[in-house]
């Protein structure tokens, strides 16, 4: 297994992600994911200023992919999206089956990120044949589900990527969510957004996180944590572990699982020994209202599940 870093979902300033992704150049991190996926009013960095950092981050022997919108809503968008999958050089992350016509097209390999909906082994080995070397699987999908997809026939002839540290993207909305709490109108936002480099966090009336507002996404308000479901992954033969970064830390989280997992042969009798002797991830659960579990265990996704509590799925 190897850890993925997935594309900042924030309006951070240029010099911000400038200097995001030097310290990336420089950690154990394996794969990096590259681009503007929410909203095409972020202007920070062009399309050849993420170029720019994509070949940096190769020289620097990083797998890099380019990812694309999530939701294509003007011709404007529509090129953007087709300047990127004939960089000439990088493969995408298809976050809209617009990309994924395009790259067929082109021949262009590709990662069907998170934000497709694909939720049962024929449209994934469909999707194989047009050219997708890689699948993310969808956050609110659970182990129950991936163990199925994986042992469903022949083994897959595409890499699984899941999604183990960060806020989850739920949805998408043509509304800009941001603007609106502003009062502003969306073609006018002003990039009102870069005053929150992690969302809006939205509370229910009592008081209670609920989700968090980026734009016209929708994320989760808790960080989903499935550090300590890292060797159960490796032995049902996940092949990426990726985190969702809102910080700076998170490049030194990604950089030590990298470390530790360098360490873990995938022998299914040791592999959590190994991990845990290599990596101390209680430290990383410690506080767990902040964390959520849920949807890996078939529960709800806000839910955090104790490492000693039985699960139970629904049939």
């Amino acid at each position: 297994m190897k850890i993925s870093l997935a594309p900042i979902s924030y309006c951070w300033s240029k010099p911000d992600v400038e200097l995001f992704y030097q310290q990336v150049a420089l950690s154990h991190i394996d794969t990096v994911y590259l681009g503007e996926t929410v909203c095409s009013r972020r202007r920070e960095l062009k399309f050849n200023d993420y170029l720019d950092l994509a070949n940096m981050l190769k020289s620097h022997g990083k797998h890099v992919v380019l990812s694309t919108m999530a939701l294509i809503e003007a011709q404007s968008e529509l090129s953007e999206l087709k300047k990127a999958i004939e960089n000439g050089d990088f493969s995408i992350e298809a976050n809209d089956m617009a990309a994924v016509h395009y790259a067929q097209q082109a021949k262009v390999p590709f990662v069907c990120g998170p934000m497709i909906n694909n939720y049962n082994r024929a449209s994934l080995d469909l999707l194989h044949k047009k050219g997708m070397f890689r699948f993310v699987m969808p956050c609110e999908l659970s182990q129950q589900w991936l163990s199925r997809i994986i042992n469903q026939g022949d083994k897959p002839k595409f890499e699984i990527e899941v999604l183990g540290h960060g806020y989850m993207p739920l949805a998408l909305s043509a509304r800009c969510f941001t603007a609106k709490h502003y009062q502003l109108p969306k073609d006018k936002c002003q990039t009102i957004c870069q005053r929150h480099s992690k969302g809006l966090l939205a509370q229910t009336q009592e008081s209670q996180p609920l989700l968090r507002l980026n734009g016209i996404q929708t994320q989760s308000a808790a960080q989903i944590n499935l550090i300590n479901q890292i060797p159960q992954m490796i032995t049902m033969g996940v092949d990426y572990w990726r985190i969702s970064p809102n910080k700076l830390t998170d490049i030194d989280l990604g950089s030590e699982l990298a470390s530790a997992l360098q360490q873990v042969t995938n022998d299914p009798f040791n592999t959590e020994e190994l991990f845990n002797q290599q990596f101390n991830h209680k430290q990383h659960t410690a506080i767990i209202h902040h964390h959520c579990n849920g949807y890996w265990f078939g529960l709800p996704g806000m839910d955090y599940r104790q490492e000693n509590q039985e699960t139970v799925f629904p049939s």
